[in-house]
């Protein structure tokens, strides 16, 4: 993949805590003094939604269960229709808010299916506008985001309240 310089990404860059250890999606779960840190924008006693720290577009995010399972058959059935309801709301939310054309929702259960973050599932959501594609994605392998990833989380994060709780 090319390299797209952003300059003025060094600060976040820079002020990552260091790389953790065993699983992430853990982390967060028992870490919740930095839920402003990791940019989570809700949490309930069975799940959090939380930014995808590489997002596929602007806003994208992933409702992840407390339980650790790379399993989704092994996730209680109440904790996963809790989950599909909550992201029924993170629709309305990408929607209102982002002004979102349309919505991905998926997982990848497992390393051979691309999960990325495997040993702990999680759906994604993922905003899309018509033109968010372009020939740099294609040709250069690499991806242009037209607004900046804190000030979509605090613009969620503040409307969060009107549709998770």
């Amino acid at each position: 993949m090319e390299k797209l310089y952003a300059p003025w990404r060094t600060q976040y860059v820079s002020t990552q805590k260091d790389k953790i250890d065993g699983c992430v999606f853990c982390h967060i779960v028992s870490n919740q003094a930095d839920d402003e840190e990791f940019k989570v924008l809700y949490r309930s006693e069975e799940f959090f939604i939380v930014m995808n720290k590489y997002p596929y577009s602007p806003g994208h995010f992933m409702i992840i269960p407390n339980f650790h399972t790379d399993k989704l058959e092994s996730l209680d059935p109440k904790v996963w229709l809790d989950m599909t309801a909550m992201a029924q709301k993170g629709v309305i939310l990408l929607k209102d808010v982002l002004n979102a054309q349309g919505v991905n929702i998926g997982m990848n259960l497992g390393q051979i299916s691309g999960a990325g973050i495997a040993e702990h599932i999680h759906l994604h959501l993922v905003p899309r506008w018509m033109g968010d594609t372009n020939f740099i994605t294609t040709l250069a392998d690499t991806r242009v985001y037209s607004s900046d990833f804190d000030k979509i989380y605090q613009r969620l994060k503040q409307e969060a309240p009107k549709y998770f709780y």
